[in-house]
């Protein structure tokens, strides 16, 4: 379809969408809606900074729309989490189309897309699972009433959807209890073969977006469309990333591999009844001997195969390769026994190939190695699970150079994504030739210097820092517990606990405290509750969104936790005037995908702990600080009780990908203005 000549740009689009849903135009807003046009209209990848307020989503969303409806084309936006594509797909697309809908002469379309696993399966529960329960609950008669209830629930639930999407359950169920009425893509039976295949959810959905302008979806589908050899996306020549600095992990998620004995012996009963039982018996023979052998192994990473492993590993994938020969090709059959060697096959190839990638995982020198192995599981807990073997790629930059910047005109925008001052570190991890020479700054932010120079050649892109409507510096404080002991291995020091507890008076509670780990967010929550009169809550006290609600309702509470909190957590207003990190989140030691990538750098001459751990660290203070503000009026402290923020050569690394706020290192200074806004507060 030809272009209109008359038709409307991207700033006068935007403005009308401002305008139309009683926003206020914002500069940083207009200047990366854009970047993103002009990206967009050269083919050319952008990455955008842009800080909470900004206003990005409608900065992505009026260029893509424009490109979608000129060239009847799809565009693709990617999220990390439920959260922002629900606020996509209920309140952002809805008021644009509706907003664009007269200067671009049509309604834009629009349309939410998953991964099969996340749709109900009416064919499997019309059918039924295959496989019985986990052997843990054949013995738990509450474990094994509670799943009927939950699967009584999905078949009631199946007659009322009309999307069948999991996410609008509400309340849910457990993943035992999804994974009875759900397939993944491999056990589809497609829905040509398929006798309720008319009536699919998820071949419903991936037709609507086929339609649709505009397609919202995940990280992790964004993996598999790049990581599988079939196109799970629609038809597309550009995708949007929001949430950019978590697509490293969720790619990274997708492309971990398994193996456990309880998934070999499942695959073993699956072509129990297809294939000659000394075939299959070999399969759970191989499955019991790979259980004795996880069940001596200490947990941790994997340098070399332990020597037991050599026998047991190969011994399953050469039963899974028997069972998957005897089960032969495909052949017209009844839809029960294809539905079954359908379900066979899938977790057969899943076993076979993992087990082929762990042995291939050690043939490679260090510098040289793509995977890193481990064996997980924590028998001795109150919740204990079954050790497993699992593989993971040391980085994915070359994936993502190939398949989603080789092949999309790709947009990657977040509140945080210049860390150390450049965006070189994320441009590497993205597969992105660093020291581009084209990177715009936007002047007084952490950008505002030009990152070195790399000749490295690769896929052309832009950086552009379009700031942040707030004032950091005038409104936030960074306080650097400069005169705090280092942390130690023995939970939290006297004296951090009389630093924390001071704030937290001194703020008239309204604290969110960030911990590095569950169990010092609980000692801090247990001594805080006997020193303070204010409300302490703490992460794994109830459901973490109630306890967010119960934190922003009332202004003397206190909020304890760990990960989640540091990503997850937007109160504005009153409620929350104090961000407390006890200690710089650099991984654990024995992580074994973080240690693997770390020796991996060094053993190609370069420091694994800038690259990776401070990296890692970086990118959580940046995210955990940036809580602080999240309304043009907010104020407020954000006290960092480790020392080393301010005293170790990596600090200066650190405090550069963090917002402007203005430093100090004196107590009393960031007591006072705690006092201050506390007397401030509506009372």
């Amino acid at each position: 379809m030809p272009a209109r000549a008359d038709f409307p740009g991207v700033l006068e689009l935007l403005t009308h969408a401002v305008e139309s849903v009683g926003g206020a135009e914002r500069p940083g807003q207009v200047k990366m809606a854009e970047a993103v046009g002009q990206a967009i209209r050269r083919g050319e990848h952008l990455a955008v900074q842009a800080g909470t307020g900004t206003g990005k989503s409608l900065a992505y969303l009026v260029p893509a729309i424009r490109h979608a409806v000129q060239k009847e084309a799809t565009v693709v936006v990617s999220t990390a989490t439920i959260a922002l594509q629900r606020q996509l797909v209920d309140r952002d697309l809805p008021r644009l189309a509706k907003a664009l809908k007269k200067p671009l002469g049509r309604e834009p379309t629009f349309a939410i897309l998953k991964g099969r696993r996340n749709y109900l399966c009416l064919h499997r529960l019309d059918s039924g699972a295959p496989e019985e329960p986990e052997d843990a609950q054949l013995f738990d008669p509450f474990a094994v009433s509670r799943l009927g209830k939950e699967v009584t629930r999905l078949r009631e639930w199946s007659s009322d959807t009309e999307t069948g999407d999991r996410d609008e359950l509400v309340p849910g169920v457990t993943d035992q209890a999804w994974r009875q009425v759900s397939v993944t893509a491999k056990e589809c039976l497609g829905a040509s073969r398929c006798p309720i295949g008319t009536d699919c959810f998820a071949e419903r959905a991936r037709a609507e977006a086929g339609r649709a302008d505009i397609v919202v979806t995940n990280h992790a589908l964004l993996a598999i469309d790049a990581l599988q050899g079939y196109q799970v996306l629609p038809e597309h020549s550009v995708v949007i990333i929001d949430e950019a600095h978590d697509l490293v992990d969720r790619v990274t998620s997708v492309a971990t591999g398994e193996l456990t004995s309880a998934m070999v012996s499942a695959a073993a009963r699956r072509c129990g009844k297809l294939i000659d039982a000394d075939i299959a018996d070999r399969m759970m023979e191989a499955s019991d001997g790979l259980a004795l052998i996880l069940d001596d192994l200490p947990a941790g990473r994997m340098d070399a195969l332990p020597q037991p492993l050599r026998g047991a590993v190969p011994a399953v994938r050469d039963a899974a390769q028997a069972c998957l020969t005897a089960l032969g090709k495909d052949r017209k059959e009844d839809v029960d026994e294809a539905t079954a060697r359908k379900l066979a096959r899938s977790l057969l190839e899943e076993v076979h190939d993992t087990a082929v990638r762990l042995l291939e995982a050690f043939e490679d020198d260090q510098a040289h190695q793509r995977d890193v192995v481990w064996l997980s599981g924590d028998r001795y807990s109150a919740n204990p699970r079954p050790p497993a073997l699992k593989v993971a790629p040391l980085g994915v930059a070359g994936l993502l150079r190939e398949r989603v910047f080789g092949q999309h005109t790709t947009i990657l925008t977040s509140a945080t994504l210049t860390l150390g001052g450049t965006f070189d570190t994320m441009a590497r991890q993205w597969g992105l030739p660093p020291g581009q020479d084209r990177v715009e700054k936007a002047p007084g932010t952490a950008t505002d210097k030009a990152p070195p120079s790399d000749a490295d050649d690769g896929p052309k892109w832009t950086g552009l820092d379009v700031g942040s409507p707030f004032d950091h510096r005038r409104n936030g404080i960074l306080y650097l517990a400069k005169h705090l002991p280092s942390p130690g291995r023995d939970g939290l020091a006297k004296s951090t606990m009389d630093e924390l507890a001071e704030l937290i008076e001194a703020a008239g509670g309204r604290t969110l405290g960030l911990f590095s780990s569950m169990r010092a967010a609980k000692q801090a929550t247990e001594e805080m509750r006997e020193r303070l009169d204010h409300p302490i809550l703490c992460q794994g006290d109830d459901a973490t969104s109630l306890l967010v609600s119960k934190f922003a309702d009332d202004e003397r509470t206190c909020l304890f936790g760990t990960l989640s909190l540091w990503q997850g957590v937007d109160v504005p207003g009153p409620s929350l005037q104090l961000v407390v990190v006890d200690r710089i989140p650099f991984p654990r030691p024995d992580d074994p995908v973080s240690s693997a990538r770390q020796r991996a750098v060094e053993a190609r001459g370069g420091n694994g702990f800038l690259t990776v751990a401070a990296t890692h660290a970086a990118l959580l203070l940046a995210q955990g600080t940036g809580r602080l503000h999240r309304s043009i009026s907010d104020r407020g402290v954000v006290a960092v009780l480790d020392s080393r923020l301010a005293t170790a050569r990596y600090g200066g690394f650190l405090r550069a990908s963090l917002p402007p706020f203005w430093p100090t290192t004196d107590p009393e200074v960031a007591r006072a203005a705690l006092r201050r806004l506390d007397a401030a507060a509506p009372q």
